[in-house]
């Protein structure tokens, strides 16, 4: 019996770990056989290509690279992730928590391509992904819907903290404009479940997002039975 994969997604500085991370957790207490997976997977080889991307080694704006070269390298990471880490586990029953997946691929790379092009895009990227790399299609999409200014004002605020600096999708304004815009046409198209993430112009608070994404989940989505019992497996943990 195949396991459920549930994704978060959203864009730069909407709460995608915070909120992927509360998920796993509160599912992990229904159900010990969860496991959690973020994406790019920074910690492995396969994402020598997307690191490159970002931190602007291939030109410095996110159209250097087009958006079936630029899909092609997430697609890979995740293939890579998903043969050695928990292709095993999903094929067995686990419920699999996602920050990020194949559904980042046409947020961020669509707005590379003239509007008429997307339906055509789509259809390759699922084929490419789904059929021809054999991953698994997701059973639930969570997108967390943040307007642009609020968002960078988190990250900016992350990275003051972290002394880190934004990569090369989070530091262009115009991109991210150009993606929020497709996110609404994607999460249409795919049946997403939308969540809006903010109040009169501020955040909500980070459990009462929470709880909107539980509602959001059949009961029967989180009760799956693994047939694993063997410690042969790992699982990855969310960073605390």
């Amino acid at each position: 019996m195949k396991g459920k994969l549930i994704v978060i997604e959203g864009l730069d500085g909407s709460g995608k770990k915070t909120q992927t991370k509360l998920l796993y957790e509160h599912i992990k207490k229904i159900n010990s056989n969860t496991t959690y997976i973020s994406f790019p997977d920074y910690d492995s080889p396969s994402s020598a290509l997307i690191k490159m991307y970002l931190n602007s080694e291939f030109g410095n704006d996110p159209s250097s690279v087009n958006a079936y070269a630029a899909s092609s390298f997430f697609a890979i990471d995740r293939f890579a992730s998903y043969k050695k880490t928990w292709s095993k586990l999903y094929q067995n029953g686990h419920i699999i928590i996602a920050d990020r997946y194949t559904t980042s691929n046409p947020v961020y790379q669509m707005s590379k391509l003239p509007e008429q092009d997307w339906n055509k895009y789509l259809s390759w990227l699922y084929d490419y992904e789904y059929n021809k790399l054999e991953l698994p299609i997701p059973d639930k999409v969570i997108f967390l819907d943040v307007p642009i200014e609020i968002s960078q004002s988190l990250m900016e605020k992350r990275y003051l903290v972290n002394n880190g600096k934004k990569d090369l999708h989070e530091n262009n304004i115009i991109f991210l404009k150009k993606c929020k815009k497709i996110s609404q046409f994607v999460a249409n198209f795919d049946n997403w479940h939308i969540i809006n993430c903010v109040s009169n112009g501020i955040i909500k608070n980070k459990e009462d997002i929470h709880k909107e994404i539980l509602k959001a989940l059949p009961e029967e989505m989180l009760l799956i039975e693994s047939r694993i019992s063997s410690p042969e497996y790992t699982r990855q943990t969310p960073d605390k």
